[in-house]
């Protein structure tokens, strides 16, 4: 079988020629030639970055662009998707011409000369974890754990202000371009506003958003959020003022959200404290001793106050025999009023003191104090 040799007619090897005039500087002709050759390959590489830019620009545009007509229909954003249509086939045509101009490119030295040991590493990124399939109990899992492993690096970007830096530090760290971080950001900032740190938590928000968008990004093109990095940075530097206000309105909403969560959860925990104490201070009969005082009439409320038993017995003589029992039981019930304890002993805590037995001296328990305290 005959073997092609075609492949091989338009190798670049004149670094290797030694036929040239002998009143030439052989060595400074090679160097002339490889140097031009360089600089034509690094045009080339210039070329293929320019228009991979140039791509993902147009394709940024037209999907947010494409979101916004969907939103509603407006003329003017239809006249620029169509522009944009017409920037995406002509960087398409740029593209194969650059394609066309590397194959058509001779082989060299540069090119074809590698050492035998040589190998070449592509750091490819790791492939993304499908979250949707996963159980909550797995997610909660999968999200501890990846705060454990990242919360440095999150705290270190919710910290960065500058759009360049932020791009920067993402392209590095692409394990932080995802939905987990976002919503770490985002607790933090209900944190921080919690804490009142609100000035730290305006701040951080602007990184929950920029996030966010890149998500958005990724999504309506569907993409890998961490091959639209670059894409969000060059859009929202360079972006119409139109879109630079809805990032704004946007921030503005989610910090306005954040403040009000923020409220809400300080208004719960008050009342998770609140009621904890009520509990510690229930009385033997599971009754709230500040409430019952509150709710026993004035005069009783001044013999509690003042601690006078006997101006208490005096107000219960002279009180409806139901009403008196009704408001002793509850004061026994809250641990307002401690019968003396032969009594209790004799004939338990739901025994009434009648009239008699609220002469006797009563014991006053120490949330009796703390009612009157408290009133």
């Amino acid at each position: 079988m005959p073997i092609d040799y075609s492949k091989w007619k338009d190798i670049e090897v004149s670094d290797d020629e030694d036929d040239t005039h002998p009143n030439i500087d052989t060595p400074s002709l090679f160097r002339w030639r490889h140097q031009a050759r360089v600089e034509r390959m690094q045009e080339l590489e210039q070329e293929k970055q320019e228009i991979e830019k140039k791509k993902q620009h147009v394709e940024t545009e037209k999907a947010w662009v494409a979101e916004k007509l969907r939103q509603q229909e407006n003329e003017r954003l239809q006249e620029e998707l169509k522009k944009l249509e017409v920037q995406e086939q002509e960087v398409k045509q740029k593209e194969e011409e650059v394609k066309k101009k590397e194959r058509l490119m001779p082989w060299n030295v540069d090119t074809i000369s590698k050492d035998g040991f040589e190998k070449t590493l592509i750091n490819k990124p790791a492939p993304r974890v499908d979250t949707s399939k996963m159980t909550e109990e797995e997610k909660e899992e999968y999200y501890r754990k990846f705060v454990k492993e990242n919360e440095k690096k999150l705290k270190h970007y919710g910290m960065l202000s500058k759009w360049d830096d932020c791009k920067t530090y993402l392209i590095e760290n692409p394990v932080l371009v995802c939905e987990e971080a976002a919503n770490y950001l985002a607790i933090w900032c209900l944190n921080l506003a919690m804490e009142e740190k609100t000035q730290l938590m305006e701040h951080v928000a602007k990184q929950v958003i920029s996030m966010q968008y890149i998500l958005e990004l990724a999504k309506s093109l569907d993409r890998d959020p961490r091959s639209c990095v670059s894409s969000f940075f060059t859009r929202i530097q360079t972006a119409e003022k139109e879109y630079q206000d809805a990032f704004e309105d946007e921030l503005n909403s989610f910090k306005e959200r954040i403040k009000r969560r923020a409220k809400e959860k300080i208004e719960e925990a008050m009342k998770e404290i609140e009621e904890e104490e009520r509990q510690k201070r229930l009385g033997p009969g599971g009754l709230d001793p500040v409430e019952v005082f509150e709710s026993l009439p004035q005069e009783m409320q001044e013999c509690f106050e003042k601690r006078d038993i006997a101006a208490l017995q005096e107000v219960i003589k002279n009180m409806d025999e139901e009403t008196a029992r009704h408001h002793m039981k509850r004061c026994i019930e809250s641990g307002l009023w401690v019968p003396d304890a032969n009594k209790a002993d004799g004939e338990g805590d739901d025994a009434e003191p009648p009239e008699s037995e609220a002469k006797t001296e009563p014991v006053y328990s120490e949330p009796a104090a703390a009612a009157s305290s408290s009133s």
